[in-house]
């Protein structure tokens, strides 16, 4: 028993075509702005633990022994974003988080980093103690500091204050950079590159870690030559040899997996102040990156950007990761994906999907097959894994203010005939939604104008318009490769690029983030009675906390059918060429083609076979023609 025919549409998907995800400039601002009002209690980053998972009061601070690493990120983030938008929060969000890490400096009196500082009459100061205990507790009235300070803490530190030297302009005065860089490495250089403590006590040491000697010695002669210039390259002389070494030790394994983001930071130091003139900083480099560069990971693939050769591809897959990042919870609450994706041994066969990863403070500096992790939903973290690569993109030219991908889901390109959203500010003067088909050309005075490698333009077919927000139906014709996307409503004209492939499949979710239950149907039918009506099944359920799978019974004499709705599906080359698995199952694939009712919408009919039986909340995967979609779930009893 098959079918091919057209089916009900959930009307939800209307929903899901105006709220899928995107990497925004609304939401990196949102992240900085929610940063400024909760994350910064004493000038540098911190976590705040919430009263409760649905409480936003906090009880508490945590985190603070990686604070001024964090904190040194953060003021990359906003040094980037200065850069681009000249924005005046920017500037004094900059300058604060610079002041942050001079903070941490000063407190201690020898010119050695603290991990983090408190005012030792703050309400939170005996829970941060408590917590950092094992760093041990400092005094330095008015303020108590954590010390055990790590090369992480000098690396992160030392990569935000070279990003804002370069690039914040005015935002942070170049000769303050230089004053702060020039103590720290002093202190670091008077006492033989070992981390000392007040007490005499000795932390760590960068002798075993020449590429972060040279990362630091490299930012301080680039910001005071005249004092650290010859230091630098005498070192450069003698310590480049040996960068091959540590380098393939980190990537003999995934353990303690935040020792490649140290890494990338400090080879895209090295690289990007030497002008890759260093033939061994880029044959160390290349060591790291070839292992990473499947990892998924947004933070390495722009700062390889920065320094490597182009490459579309990665870029687009930057691009969709971001906006994937959009959908995870920003608190810790306990994730377990081992019964979603394939495991191999104690990890996942292949990178988990950004959505579906345990919550951590930085997304990027962990170890993308983990299958486990979390706390209570308390803690919330601070989205500095978010705006960084964000900001870096659109530093780079990686990303527009202006963007565009599919309407279902996050996509590193689009297809003709298919549906997709552009995101930006300023897009339209008001809200319209076409009301009937044919689609307009023009929508509250919007018309989008898509022209693609060739050359042709063609204008496009609108869906809905909102000031952040179009959604419009690629035109067919639309030739494969890098197109131009324009948007004109008045006197105001943007422009975008993406890429277009003949195929780029991608499935629409219940809550229109392009993860989760799929926005499905399915029927079941009654095999000893072929005539009887089938009946319908809910594949979702959704309430105020979101959208659930509903579980779906499989019988012997009661098979079902699922049908899946998507786009860029359509212009497959045969119906052989799409596959559909469930839970790692392949399952028979009835239909993959235009939904008839709605413009640029796709569907495709699977069989669910028996052997899917207590699978539970399981993936389902379309591949059309080796293009692989998003995924998205079912509930199979």
């Amino acid at each position: 028993m098959a079918f091919s025919g057209r089916r009900i549409v959930p009307a939800l998907l209307v929903f899901a075509a105006t709220s899928a995800i995107r990497a925004s400039e609304s939401d990196a601002l949102a992240i900085s702005a929610n940063i400024q009002s909760r994350h910064l209690p004493f000038g540098t980053i911190l976590d705040p633990i919430n009263a409760s998972p649905s409480s936003n009061q906090i009880i508490g601070y945590t985190r603070c022994g990686d604070s001024a690493l964090w904190t040194g990120a953060y003021l990359a983030a906003e040094s980037f974003r200065y850069n681009v938008t000249q924005a005046p929060d920017a500037r004094a969000n900059a300058l604060n988080a610079f002041n942050g890490l001079k903070s941490l400096v000063d407190v201690t009196g020898t010119d050695v980093l603290a991990r983090c500082l408190v005012p030792a009459n703050s309400s939170y100061a005996q829970g941060i103690a408590s917590e950092e205990s094992s760093n041990g507790i400092y005094q330095s009235p008015p303020y108590i500091w954590v010390g055990n300070t790590s090369r992480d803490e000098y690396v992160g530190a030392m990569f935000g204050l070279a990003v804002a030297y370069d690039f914040a302009g005015e935002a942070v005065p170049q000769s303050a950079v230089s004053a702060l860089v020039t103590r720290m490495v002093s202190f670091l250089m008077n006492h033989g590159w070992t981390i000392t403590l007040p007490d005499g006590s000795a932390t760590d040491t960068f002798l075993i870690r020449p590429e972060e000697q040279l990362m630091l010695l490299e930012v301080a002669a680039h910001v005071n030559s005249s004092r650290f210039g010859t230091t630098y390259h005498l070192q450069e002389d003698a310590l480049s040899a040996l960068l091959a070494l540590p380098v393939g030790v980190d990537t003999a394994t995934n353990s303690s997996y935040f020792k490649f983001n140290l890494d990338y930071m400090a080879y895209y130091t090295l690289i990007r102040l030497n002008n890759g003139a260093n033939a061994a900083y880029n044959g160390a480099y290349r060591i790291l990156r070839n292992y990473t560069a499947s990892h998924q990971n947004a933070f390495f693939d722009l700062m390889d950007h920065a320094i490597s050769a182009p490459d579309a591809a990665r870029d687009a897959r930057a691009r969709s990761l971001l906006q994937q990042w959009l959908v995870r919870p920003r608190r810790d609450a306990y994730v377990d994906v081992s019964k979603l994706v394939p495991v191999c041994g104690s990890e996942a066969c292949q990178p988990v999907p950004v959505p579906m990863r345990p919550p951590t403070d930085f997304l990027w500096q962990r170890d993308p097959f983990q299958l486990s992790g979390g706390g209570s939903g308390i803690i919330e973290s601070a989205g500095i894994d978010y705006i960084l690569p964000y900001w870096m993109a659109r530093f780079y030219g990686v990303l527009s203010a202006m963007t565009v991908q599919s309407a279902a889901a996050a996509s590193g390109a689009a297809a003709p005939d298919s549906i997709a959203s552009v995101y930006g500010l300023n897009l339209a003067a008001g809200v319209a939604q076409a009301s009937s088909q044919p689609l307009p050309a023009t929508l509250g005075g919007v018309t989008l104008t898509v022209t693609d490698a060739a050359g042709t333009p063609r204008v496009a077919s609108l869906m809905y318009v909102s000031p952040e927000q179009i959604n419009f139906v690629i035109p067919h014709g639309t030739a494969p490769g890098a197109a131009a996307f324009t948007v004109n409503h008045g006197s105001t004209t943007q422009v975008a690029t993406a890429a277009i492939q003949n195929v780029a499949p991608s499935i629409f979710s219940a809550d229109g983030t392009g993860t989760g239950v799929a926005a499905a149907t399915a029927q079941q039918f009654q095999a000893g009675n072929p005539q009887a009506p089938p009946v319908n099944l809910p594949v979702f359920q959704c309430g105020s906390s979101g959208c659930e799978p509903a579980p779906i019974s499989l019988g012997v004499d009661t098979p079902v059918y699922l049908s899946l709705y998507g786009t860029g599906i359509r212009n497959r080359s045969a119906l052989a060429n799409v596959q559909v698995t469930i839970n790692g199952i392949s399952v028979p694939v009835q239909y993959a083609g235009p939904q008839p009712d709605f413009a640029g919408l796709d569907q495709i009919n699977v069989a669910l076979v028996l052997a899917l039986r207590g699978s539970g909340v399981s993936n389902v995967v379309v591949t059309v023609d080796g293009q692989v979609s998003n995924p998205v779930t079912i509930n199979v009893q």
